[in-house]
């Protein structure tokens, strides 16, 4: 009986949040809802007005499947590509013409990352690395960490009832964590290198990194390989699969690729290719089988009991709560193998006795 109880506490710690507003995972509300921000292509005025050139750029103006914006600029001298948001900041600049638009607008890693996100993935970590031993290391080392983050870690339940936790249409909401090696000096690569180190990432690309990929071809951060350990590889996973509490784009952290796609067809045909008899996902539905299980108020009133901790609203802060509820499901799958997740049962009344309940629901 102490062992439930105990456990029952756990468990509780690790469902902290739980009921507390959108319970869509960042991820996903990324996917759904935050169109990618658009780059900038700058060009000279005597290029930008060569018939040739306004039949190439013409499919790309207005609505256009590629987020970028296309500009003419009578004082410069070479065509450039600018980052979303930062103007001052140069993802590529050189002489324009059709084979280098067309490497700008895609890449064969770049069609990868597509196809990841319309697979479901949860985050994809793009390795980009100069084919060392050392480089070996670490990304074995960090594969291994995020399969076990796989286990370890779970999506919020989701309530099909809650007007506020919709899914768009897309893929199957599924916790899965991918990687992706791209060659450092692979010439075909160079802007996604570019990108994916980030507006101010100059430096960065001069080392291998890895990025942290989710949404419509968003990035989280970029880390040096030899750099990313536990601690940060954990926060920017739990962050991203965690509820979404911020919901403006431009209130979270990150930064956008330039990608060819028709996000809103695409989700939609990804949504259609779903199997039609395949089980959902755990995730998605209510949990068949429930157990209740009755602390008594003294463990509740316990002072050695911690509360619970409350949301995150960054990420990069490395707040304790993300780390507490991982550090605590690890210790109860090392000890007692795979738990249950946790939701609390914020409908039920308290009982006669004015005992709390905990209602776990296994997946």
């Amino acid at each position: 009986m102490q062992y439930r109880a105990a456990a029952s506490i756990v468990l509780w710690l690790l469902s902290a949040g739980a009921g507390m507003g959108c319970t869509i995972p960042v991820f996903r509300f990324a996917l759904d809802r935050w169109e990618a921000d658009k780059f900038h292509l700058v060009l000279p005025a005597a290029i930008s007005q060569e018939p040739a050139t306004q039949d190439l750029l013409r499919p790309f103006r207005a609505n256009g499947t590629a987020n970028l914006d296309i500009q003419t600029d009578p004082r410069t001298k070479q065509a450039r590509l600018l980052f979303s948001r930062e103007d001052a900041e140069e993802a590529w600049s050189g002489e324009f013409q059709t084979e280098t638009f067309r490497s700008l607008l895609d890449s064969p890693a770049r069609q990868q990352i597509v196809d990841r996100i319309l697979a479901g993935d949860s985050v994809l970590w793009a390795f980009v690395d100069r084919g060392s031993a050392e480089d070996a290391q670490h990304i074995d080392r960090i594969g291994k960490r995020l399969r076990f983050l796989e286990q370890a870690a779970a999506l919020p339940l989701q309530d099909p009832n809650d007007p506020d936790s919709q899914l768009g249409p897309g893929p199957e909401l599924k916790l899965k964590f991918s990687t992706l090696r791209i060659g450092a000096h692979d010439p075909s690569e160079a802007l996604l290198v570019r990108m994916l180190a980030g507006p101010k990432g100059k430096d960065l690309i001069r080392h291998s990194f890895a990025a942290a990929i989710f949404g419509r071809g968003r990035v989280l951060g970029a880390w040096k390989l030899d750099e990313l350990d536990d601690a940060p590889l954990e926060d920017a996973c739990l962050f991203l699969i965690g509820r979404c509490s911020c919901r403006v784009k431009n209130e979270n952290p990150g930064w956008d690729l330039l990608l060819n796609v028709d996000w809103e067809s695409a989700l939609r045909q990804a949504m259609a290719a779903r199997p039609r008899d395949a089980t959902p996902s755990a995730a998605l539905v209510e949990p068949a089988r429930a157990e209740t299980i009755t602390i008594q108020p003294r463990l509740a009133a316990d002072p050695t009991v911690p509360p619970p901790a409350t949301g995150c609203s960054e990420w990069s802060r490395r707040s304790p709560c993300w780390r507490h509820q991982f550090v605590l499901r690890s210790w109860v799958i090392a000890c007692f193998g795979p738990v249950p997740v946790l939701e609390s049962n914020r409908a039920a009344p308290a009982s006669k006795e004015g005992h709390s309940a905990i209602v776990l629901f296994f997946l």
